[in-house]
């Protein structure tokens, strides 16, 4: 939290549980395929009413977790993005705790793997986090 008065360092704190990455594919079952190879089981998927192949899927291997999703455009390795996902018990409270320290996390949004609701934060890099409920 540098650059942030002292004073708003040490009120409201948002605790993370968890930290998992979502990478977009270019198709997400070649990547369920490739990821099975490395020990990762398939713990859900979401494929749209009006599709054939999902768009999006949870991996696990033990402790480790990792969602892939559809990209909406062409997906070129040298420009990868990830967002990385923390979860936390109170999405509305971890998001007045960081907008009291003075950040600036984008609304809260309520998209079909969240129903407890999420919002965006961006760090001082340029990386996008998803915060969002346990």
């Amino acid at each position: 939290m540098h650059g942030l008065p002292e004073k708003h360092r040490s009120e409201l704190k948002m605790q993370a549980k968890r930290l998992v990455p979502m990478a977009f594919v270019a198709d997400v079952a070649r990547s369920i395929a490739f990821y099975s190879t490395l020990g990762f089981g398939v713990g859900d998927t979401f494929t749209p009413p009006d599709a054939e192949a999902p768009v999006w899927a949870w991996l696990e291997s033990g402790d480790a977790q990792i969602m892939v999703a559809k990209a909406s455009d062409p997906v070129i390795a040298e420009q990868q993005a990830v967002l990385f996902y923390l979860y936390t018990e109170n999405v509305a409270a971890a998001h007045e705790a960081l907008s009291s320290q003075g950040l600036q996390p984008g609304p809260i949004k309520t998209p079909f793997y969240s129903p407890g609701g999420e919002f965006r934060l961006t760090d001082p890099d340029g990386y996008v986090l998803m915060v969002t409920h346990v």
